[in-house]
């Protein structure tokens, strides 16, 4: 048996795709998705108002808007490997979702924007992927359109980024006189066609042999003779690869092409397969947990409401860490301790989802339950486990919420628990209050829960200024009292205390200096900027 899991384990590449908003990402995801054969039509996400959309952004806000606003999880088979490829949010204001995807992956494609570079986000994301030693492989996308010269690119992720760059393929031309990839380590040309239909991987391109073949002159003029002298260059002065700087997450592959042509986008998924590790080793708080454990366990890193309106459904996203999943078997809940018999458990693509009979280490299941299951939830077959590392950042925005109609106060709050469940915005249910508080990173997550409250719950939300800026969850040592100390905290300060969605107390204040008066008066109390999901963990090095 353990064999065959470790067969099935090595076969598994899971990953995510990480950018600024506008960088390409979905479209990439898109021609990954038809280059491996998983679907047979790309969606336009430029067409914004066309019926057809990206096949991973499938809120109804998504479509309106053109951007993606929750992270998507799609499964395909290439060249004998499973690939689990999450889609991540672009924009900042769903970063915490962008965050908490990261913890459930095993290396991330990074998308640049060859005209604008390494952009704030890019910044934000890279960080998060370096704290975790992810392997990273750089796209460089848009090749096809006036852009920065390689060169100064490749410079200016080295310096923005701190790691080092090595191409695995170099662009001639650019823009209208794109002409094509230099495979660095194939030693060939792929000419570049325009043309965003062509489907069937690259079968139907041109190729020529050789890095110095005496036709490209001729061809492609002064574009390659400027490309020449670069690849010279960088023959000479650029890194060799190195597998353990890479999977360290201190080197990264670069790769040119031009994703909406679906050019460039077979060396990226051919890379993945040669170059993304397969699912390692865990660190649960108990111990270290093997990938081809015979036992499973897993992770709830997202959950998401709605996913098929017709249903009113929740799914929760498992990233399964060890062991060998069967339909229908006994799970426990960590948390809790309450036990699952999942028999419709789904596999993705997109919003697409096929019933499974079974899942390995890497791969990622959506088990439909109503509640049972939260954010950060460690999943077993019976043994105490906790995987630790799932992260909620107190919020920088608040708002109060009310209803319209009186009369459907029930389903505001239902559709409220429900959104501060998957995460997709924090709830907070003041002691001293009935009014309800929503606190969120960024503004746009305000207005996707209006939206999806009126859409998806048939409720019509007053979202109105809140006076709170600044959020912090308290806990209290066991040695200074615990407990008891604790409700004494949240009875001595009623009117600024708040539960969250996992009754964690959160004390809520208008000014920075009011804080450092709370704490200067409660010295026992520890005051949290970050919570992890996890039993309530904290972790104060993470704070910030």
């Amino acid at each position: 048996m353990s064999a065959d899991l470790s067969t099935q384990v090595r076969r598994r590449r899971t990953f995510a795709i990480i950018s600024h908003p506008d960088a390409g990402k979905t479209t990439l995801t898109e021609k990954l998705l038809l280059f491996s054969g998983a679907i047979q039509i790309a969606g336009s996400v430029k067409a914004r108002k066309a019926t057809r959309h990206a096949t991973s952004d499938w809120m109804e806000i998504e479509k309106q808007r053109g951007i993606s606003v929750a992270s998507s999880v799609m499964q395909m088979e290439y060249r004998d490997c499973v690939i689990n490829l999450l889609d991540t949010p672009g924009h900042q204001d769903f970063s915490e979702d962008t965050y908490r995807v990261l913890t459930a992956v095993d290396a991330a494609l990074m998308v640049i924007d060859a005209a604008n570079g390494v952009e704030p986000q890019t910044r934000r994301l890279l960080q998060v992927c370096r704290a975790r030693n992810t392997p990273i492989l750089t796209f460089v996308n848009k090749m096809d359109r006036e852009v920065q010269e390689p060169m100064a690119l490749m410079d200016e992720i080295e310096r923005e980024l701190g790691m080092e760059v090595v191409p695995f393929t170099w662009p001639v031309g650019m823009g209208k006189a794109f002409h094509g990839v230099m495979d660095l380590r194939e030693k060939r040309m792929r000419v570049f066609s325009p043309g965003e239909d062509r489907v069937g991987g690259h079968a139907g391109d041109e190729v020529l042999s050789g890095l110095d073949n005496p036709a490209y002159a001729q061809r492609f003029g002064m574009q390659y003779a400027q490309s020449k002298a670069e690849i010279e260059l960088l023959t000479e002065a650029a890194p060799a690869f190195d597998r353990a700087a890479f999977l360290s997450g201190h080197q990264t592959p670069m790769f040119f092409g031009s994703a909406v042509n679906n050019f460039g986008v077979q060396e990226v998924l051919d890379a993945l397969v040669d170059l993304a590790p397969s699912p390692g080793p865990r660190m649960a708080m108990q111990r270290l947990v093997q990938p081809d454990e015979p036992k499973l366990t897993g992770v709830v890193f997202k959950i998401q409401a709605n996913m098929d309106p017709a249903h009113r459904d929740r799914i929760a996203f498992v990233r399964v860490a060890s062991g060998h999943f069967k339909r229908g078997m006994r799970i426990k809940v960590a948390r809790s301790g309450k036990e699952m018999r999942p028999n419709t458990v789904v596999s993705f693509l997109s919003q697409r989802r096929e019933l499974l009979d079974e899942a390995f280490a890497g791969d990622i299941i959506g088990i439909p339950n109503h509640g049972v299951l939260q954010l950060g939830d460690t999943l077993t077959e019976g043994e105490s486990l906790l995987y630790t590392g799932l992260p909620f950042f107190a919020p920088e925005m608040f708002r109060s919420v009310e209803v319209a109609d009186p009369l459907r106060t029930k389903q505001l709050k239902a559709g409220l628990i429900q959104l501060g469940e998957e995460g997709a915005i924090q709830v907070f249910r003041p002691v001293a209050s009935s009014l309800l508080l929503l606190g969120a990173v960024g503004q746009l997550q305000f207005e996707v829960v209006a939206h999806r409250l009126e859409h998806e719950y048939g409720v019509k939300a007053r979202i109105m200024p809140s006076r709170y800026q600044v959020a912090r969850w308290v806990t209290c040592d066991e040695k200074d009292g615990g407990t008891k100390e604790l409700q004494r905290f949240i009875d001595g300060n009623a009117h600024r205390v708040a539960y969250d969605a996992v009754d964690a107390p959160t004390v809520l204040v208008e000014y920075a200096p009011e804080l450092r008066a709370i704490e200067a008066n409660w010295p026992k109390i520890r005051f949290h900027a970050l919570r992890e999901h996890a039993g309530l963990v904290f972790q104060k090095q993470l704070e910030g």
